[in-house]
């Protein structure tokens, strides 16, 4: 079979290192029956050794050249292929619980992790190798420079373990980022649960639309001075000083008010 040129415009970038390969899949730790998906599988390299260990595995892949591929190396009794974005995918339509996996594409790895937390009550885990830049945001706790909207909105419904640093040269092409793998594990009970979290996603992108200003600033016009006295909030902070559980306390106080 001829090889496989990586192509930009889809973010690819192949997982080649063995080591890391079985770190990941370790980390994944799937049992024979359980429900998989892997976003991305490109050539192959979690994909086999998650088969390995599976009866099933479900991938979405955009790259018709590599579909052909896996069609090509796996029977459908083995790998179910959706062809398409992983932007656009019901990942729910595969069938629940499910655990989610993927060298996730760095040029869309933002809206694609959004859409997946929509999935947040239907997954066992999530295990995603990222830029190592991403990742810190992911897993930034308030009163850091990488705390941001990103943090804020996954650690509301997941908890985060970063697991693994990759460096370049475990990737063919090797990017010119570091990458690392995070561990997203759904909270069984939402430690601050949001009356209304369409309201929350917004109050936590407002307030982060300027993150030198203060939540004062930012939040004026949805937020006066009554409510962070009523909320104990002092109103001179910037948001990345505010925990996860202060913006759901400013949501739920708004949502009592409409």
């Amino acid at each position: 079979m001829s090889r496989h040129i990586p192509r930009k415009r889809f973010g690819q970038n192949f997982l080649q290192d063995p080591r890391t390969i079985q770190d990941i899949v370790d980390a994944v730790h799937p049992a024979p029956d359980e429900r998989v998906v892997e976003i991305g599988p490109g050539l192959g390299a979690i994909t086999r050794p998650l088969l390995a260990r599976l009866k099933h595995l479900h991938v979405v892949e955009i790259d018709r050249d590599i579909i052909s591929r896996l069609r090509g190396q796996f029977s459908p009794a083995q790998l179910t292929i959706h062809e398409g974005d992983a932007l656009a995918f019901d990942f729910a339509s595969v069938g629940t619980p499910m655990k989610i996996v993927g060298n996730l594409p760095y040029n869309i790895s933002t809206p694609l992790l959004f859409h997946l937390a929509e999935y947040g009550n239907q997954v066992t885990d999530m295990h995603f190798m990222l830029q190592k830049e991403v990742v810190d945001r992911m897993v930034a706790e308030p009163g850091t420079a990488d705390y941001g909207r990103l943090s804020v909105m996954l650690q509301y419904r997941f908890s985060m373990e970063r697991i693994l640093d990759v460096p370049p040269e475990s990737f063919n092409p090797p990017p010119k980022v570091d990458s690392a793998v995070v561990r997203m594990i759904p909270y069984d009970t939402l430690p601050h649960r949001a009356q209304d979290e369409a309201l929350l996603a917004h109050i936590v992108q407002v307030a982060f639309a300027q993150r030198r200003k203060t939540l004062r600033n930012n939040l004026k016009g949805v937020l006066d001075d009554d409510g962070f006295t009523a909320l104990d909030i002092d109103p001179g902070i910037r948001p990345e000083n505010l925990s996860v559980g202060g913006f759901v306390a400013i949501a739920n106080y708004l949502s009592k008010k409409v």
